[in-house]
């Protein structure tokens, strides 16, 4: 359904079985930076009126999910880590070349979003079928359909502002870069690494 092109090594889930305080650290700025990438794109393509509405939806949504996440970190006796850098979406956005057309830049970061939103869908959907604390895993099922609805989100409305047969090549495009970027992960306790 995602369309990923490379699934996540399933001995990932096995790292974060070990690293549960700082998977939900990196989880929680995951949801956080999510909320800002909503803003983000009101405060760049404000004439772009539904996108504006959703996005609202979704800033609300992932501040939601951070809150969520954090009660989880707070009710294990842990506080709140510092936030890490996140390796595959540094690489991820490389991808497209800066600059071109407001609306090729948006298409673009649409696509980015789309992207990061379908990897950690499947991220959820394998920590919620492995985990052994179930309470974690339950969480992350709940997490898992959310991610999909907003995956299918950006990548509509980046077939809605672009061309859709040049939106779809990219989208191709995209996902065998991404594929290639992940043959070098899976192997740290982080939701996208």
């Amino acid at each position: 359904m995602l369309g990923l092109k490379l699934p996540t090594d399933p001995r990932w889930v096995n790292i974060v079985e070990k690293n549960i305080e700082d998977i939900l650290t990196d989880h929680a700025y995951c949801e956080q930076k999510a909320a800002s990438t909503a803003i983000s794109l009101i405060v760049s393509f404000p004439e772009y009126t539904e996108l504006v509405q959703e996005m609202i939806e979704l800033a609300n949504e992932e501040m939601s999910h951070f809150k969520m996440v954090h009660d989880l970190i707070l009710e294990r006796g842990w506080i709140l880590g510092r936030d890490r850098k996140d390796d595959y979406v540094i690489t991820l956005i490389k991808f497209f070349p800066k600059g071109g057309s407001r609306t090729t830049q948006l298409v673009h970061r649409l696509l980015y979003a789309a992207l990061i939103e379908a990897r950690s869908c499947e991220r959820f959907r394998l920590l919620s079928e492995a985990l052994e604390d179930k309470k974690l895993a339950k969480f992350y099922k709940k997490l898992m359909i959310s991610e999909a609805s907003h995956y299918t989100m950006f990548l509509n409305f980046a077939r809605q502002y672009g061309e859709r047969k040049e939106v779809d090549e990219k989208w191709q495009q995209l996902l065998a870069y991404e594929a290639e970027i992940m043959k070098n992960l899976s192997n740290k306790e982080t939701i996208h690494g």
